[in-house]
């Protein structure tokens, strides 16, 4: 970015770009190829789904710290406590495969068509396990409108048992 510089060393932003470092701008569309990247593998496997009492199918990709990307899908049981939500079967999917760290998550659900689905309580804690602060949370509804949170904002007092 190429500032201008003014007297008393005060600088002006270079308006190209809305005044947006090039580089800055190349990031960003970098990462919202990647998110709708990751939604798009969430998306296909929820319809992999095993949802036959809620018919509520939802679908989750992570991306792991080496780039790879691991899905899962929530799998319900007629005993109801014995079901797995999507994120869960995705972590194990990241940690049978080697990855240790959420980098991002999306998370697509509904039942006939999408709706915004956050992931539960006992998920977010699933991802703080894995993740950090400022691991990246997608959501996105039928009309393709992304919604994205830090962990940090969805569970703000993780529990850790190392202080962390």
């Amino acid at each position: 970015m190429y500032d201008l510089v003014l007297a008393a060393g005060n600088t002006l932003p270079d308006m190209r770009n809305g005044g947006i470092d090039p580089t800055e701008l190349e990031r960003a569309k970098v990462m919202e190829n990647r998110d709708k990247e990751l939604l798009d593998h969430a998306r296909a496997v929820r319809d992999r789904a095993h949802a036959p009492y809620s018919k509520f199918k939802v679908g989750a990709a992570i991306v792991d710290e080496a780039g790879r990307i691991h899905v899962g899908c929530n799998v319900e049981n007629a005993a109801y406590p014995l079901g797995a939500c999507a994120e869960a079967t995705a972590i194990g999917a990241m940690v049978s495969s080697s990855g240790n760290k959420i980098a991002a998550i999306a998370i697509v659900g509904g039942r006939s068509k999408l709706e915004l689905c956050p992931p539960c309580g006992g998920c977010r804690q699933r991802i703080a396990e894995f993740g950090d602060a400022n691991t990246n949370i997608l959501l996105m509804d039928e009309n393709g409108d992304i919604q994205r949170y830090t962990l940090a904002e969805l569970l703000p007092l993780a529990f850790r048992l190392d202080g962390k």
